[in-house]
């Protein structure tokens, strides 16, 4: 029975890490920044727009100087809930208030972004997205449907002029 040798370049080839693949600890870490545990309303305000999942989706975060950590929030195309699928569509457009909820002491509690809906009228909390967790890294800030910690996140915005 004879071995089979692979080149040394073969081996390290092996060794290392793949096209697209990261040392970083988490795959959101790997394809937008660190997750957040805090952050005020003035790295937040601005025009988001979505990528993968989230494409043609637009989320804009306004915020008064009087009230910080809170402001008012318009989107468009947002994802619809099931409960207002048959009368609004797939996704629809509309307004409300937004406030930052603060991660917590341990390290698996990190800030996130709570959406509240007023326009359409009769949206239910809870009927759509309304809560997105927060990302920001290399000069960048994302918001992101936080769904499984092992794969970069499909619904996320990136605010722009980052």
């Amino acid at each position: 029975m004879s071995r089979v040798r692979l080149p040394a370049a073969a081996v390290l080839a092996l060794l290392t890490c793949l096209p697209g693949c990261s040392s970083a600890p988490t795959a959101v870490e790997g394809c937008m920044g660190e997750r957040a545990v805090g952050a005020a309303s003035g790295q937040l305000a601005g025009t988001y727009r979505g990528e993968g999942d989230a494409e043609g989706v637009t989320l804009t975060l306004k915020a008064p100087q009087s009230k910080p950590g809170s402001g008012t929030v318009t989107v468009h195309d947002w994802p619809t809930g099931d409960w207002y699928r048959s009368e609004l569509g797939e996704t629809f457009d509309g307004s409300g208030t937004w406030s930052v909820v603060q991660g917590g002491t341990s390290a698996t509690e990190f800030a996130h972004l709570s959406l509240s809906f007023t326009a359409p009228q009769r949206f239910l909390k809870g009927d759509t997205l309304d809560s997105l967790s927060i990302a920001q890294g290399d000069g960048r800030t994302y918001l992101y449907a936080d769904d499984d910690p092992d794969i970069c996140p499909a619904f996320r915005l990136q605010l722009q002029g980052d």
